[in-house]
């Protein structure tokens, strides 16, 4: 059997419990996607950070805190939540070298958030209050089930993947995207408009979405495909 491809995961973290923490689904997903996990730790010096790139195959960014508004050059409203600046370091950090080297990654809610922000764009630091609360984007658990649809661009690979217009979702955020960062594409979106989903067409798999595949795989088909699409370019 082939050697599975190393899958760099970023951890949550919980500040009260001063941990940090995993959901089963990510690693799960990658698993049955054929990929081989790994927790890595939350780093800022140069050195650790290129050593984590060239160690692993591809990378998946978390849910988790609010992405800190000033990494968008916006002040925090008081609807934005607990931040995570030790993530918000890393990641951008990490991002910046995994681009370089033209390896996978694939965002996951906060994923999607950051990586956005991390590349020009900007956040709606609060949906219900600063864009819309006509599609509810925070249900409460079970997380394993969907809440509303997304439609799918027909010129994205997200198309070409699962062959579809919609597909239903699940939904746990307040945040998301406002202005596109000029490096991605938007491949799906909600029905008031918020871009649910993006891809950067100059690189080999830069893909993120804002619903939780993590809690829906086992179940749904399109979310397992996406899984074993990152992998395959892994």
């Amino acid at each position: 059997m082939s050697k599975r491809p190393v899958i760099g995961v970023i951890p949550l973290i919980d500040y009260n419990k001063k941990s940090y923490w995993m959901l089963p689904g990510y690693f799960g997903g990658i698993i049955e996607a054929g990929g081989l996990p790994v927790m890595l730790p939350l780093a800022s010096d140069i050195k650790v950070i290129e050593q984590i790139v060239s160690m692993c195959d591809g990378f998946i960014f978390t849910g988790g805190q609010d992405v800190e508004p000033k990494l968008y050059s916006e002040r925090k409203i008081s609807a934005c939540s607990e931040c995570s600046p030790e993530r918000d370091a890393m990641e951008v950090l990490l991002l910046d070298h995994i681009i370089e080297l033209d390896k996978p990654i694939l965002g996951i809610c906060r994923g999607i958030q950051l990586i956005n922000a991390a590349l020009g764009g900007t956040l709606w630091q609060d949906i219900p209050s600063q864009f819309s609360d006509m599609v509810p984007h925070c249900q409460k658990s079970p997380y394993d089930v969907s809440i509303h649809e997304v439609s799918i661009e027909h010129s994205s690979p997200l198309y070409d993947l699962l062959k579809t217009d919609t597909i239903p979702v699940n939904s746990y955020h307040h945040q998301g995207i406002h202005e596109l960062s000029s490096a991605l594409l938007p491949m799906a979106k909600a029905a008031d408009g918020l871009i649910e989903a993006v891809y950067a067409p100059n690189k080999k798999f830069l893909w993120a979405v804002q619903w939780h595949p993590e809690f829906l795989y086992k179940k749904d088909v399109n979310n397992q495909n996406i899984f074993k699409e990152f992998i395959r370019h892994c």
